[in-house]
């Protein structure tokens, strides 16, 4: 994965929906040529967010049972206006149809309520092993990784949790602990 465009995962329904966030700075690298006077996150970018939030859910829904997760189709994707950095992508996608090596989705990211991305995609999952079985160990080593970037983005920043242990200053330890996704 070049590019990890969801900054944290906010719902999880498993096998069902998820919910993420990508916070769009500046200090994105394509955004100095995409474009140069007027950045805006390429539209490409846009579906690959939807994408990975996708591949998210399968990973969870399998219990990370591929190390390879990849856009095969996209169907009906329409854009509606520029994401411009210090904006906050609202990605949800939900799982329409799960076969055996193919998933579809809808998804739709929105930004303040206004959709800025939506349509229908298909992934493909597989691992390299069953290409060439030397690469067993690459397929648990990026596993590992996945696992451990999947349990990042559920706890969401360090900023949020003290947010929420804030609002709950009144509650029990265990209200703030679940309320922080812990």
């Amino acid at each position: 994965m070049r590019f990890v465009l969801i900054d944290r995962i906010t719902e999880l329904q498993s096998g069902h929906s998820l919910v993420g966030i990508k916070n769009l700075s500046l200090a994105e690298e394509y955004l100095a040529d995409h474009f140069p006077g007027f950045p805006v996150m390429p539209g490409v970018l846009m579906l690959e967010a939807l994408t990975q939030a996708g591949a998210w859910l399968i990973r969870e829904k399998e219990d990370f049972a591929h190390s390879i997760v990849i856009l095969k189709k996209a169907k009906t994707i329409k854009y509606g206006s520029f994401v411009e950095p210090g904006r906050q992508l609202k990605l949800h996608v939900e799982l329409i149809s799960h076969e055996e090596r193919e998933s579809t989705f809808k998804g739709v990211g929105t930004i303040d309520g206004q959709e800025m991305v939506k349509g229908r995609f298909t992934l493909m999952r597989y691992n390299l092993r069953e290409r060439d079985p030397a690469l067993h160990t690459t397929d648990a080593q990026i596993v590992a990784m996945l696992r451990d970037l999947f349990a990042t983005l559920r706890k969401g920043s360090v900023g949020a949790r003290a947010m929420v242990r804030d609002s709950c200053a009144d509650a029990t330890p265990a209200v703030i602990a679940s309320q922080a996704g812990r």
